[in-house]
């Protein structure tokens, strides 16, 4: 099986290509990666009508390439990946939280969201079901340190953040470049940590496999 991996930030491709190793090693994958998308988001504050063209655009040349699934690995894009899935279904296209969510609803109770990209915070509560308790916290600065390479301070800043939500049952990390944090995660809250890579990889093999 052929898997296009659509990314928006350029530190996505590391951590679902080490899931995949892990859980799915035959899949054959592809990466897409346009990072002007999450810069663009950003700037604008809100998707248009343009950027969904460019994901579409960006679906239609992986489908092309004889891709048998597609996975966005960014989270901020909702409303531009349904449009992808209208467009190309029956083909399987995940939302790269659909999986870690649907994982979280079996858990159930009071799921911390943890991002480190300030518009996920607000594209992504509303996909969780009115049966989970979500409780966004934004890990101020690990995005940039991540930037700067410094791995370690990315993923202290982010269990640290993790450490205020303490009230929670379940950590659910909602960006792939936070998966590298997990661990870290898990140590600083004790709680069992979701992250959307592996959580995806299932689903898809699922799916396709």
């Amino acid at each position: 099986m052929r898997i296009a991996l659509i990314h928006a930030l350029r530190h996505s491709p590391p951590p679902i290509e080490a899931a995949f190793a892990r859980l799915w090693p035959e899949a054959r994958l592809m990466n897409l990666l346009d990072d002007s998308l999450s810069a663009d988001l950003a700037r604008d504050g809100g998707i248009s009508e343009a950027m969904t063209g460019r994901f579409l655009s960006l679906a239609r040349y992986a489908k092309a390439t004889g891709a048998d699934g597609i996975l966005f690995t960014c989270s901020a894009f909702g409303p531009c990946i349904e449009a992808v899935q209208r467009e190309l279904a029956p083909m399987p296209v995940l939302k790269p939280n659909e999986a870690m969510i649907e994982e979280a609803e079996a858990l159930g109770g009071r799921i911390g969201l943890l991002a480190s990209f300030a518009p996920t915070l607000q594209s992504m509560p509303p996909e969780f079901p009115a049966s989970l308790t979500v409780m966004p916290k934004l890990a101020e600065g690990a995005l940039a340190a991540l930037d700067r390479g410094d791995g370690p301070e990315h993923d202290r800043l982010a269990a640290q953040a993790a450490g205020e939500l303490a009230d929670c049952d379940v950590i659910a990390l909602a960006q792939f470049s936070l998966a590298r944090a997990a661990p870290a995660v898990a140590t600083a809250t004790g709680k069992p940590v979701l992250t959307t890579p592996e959580s995806a990889v299932r689903k898809l093999r699922r799916l396709l496999g």
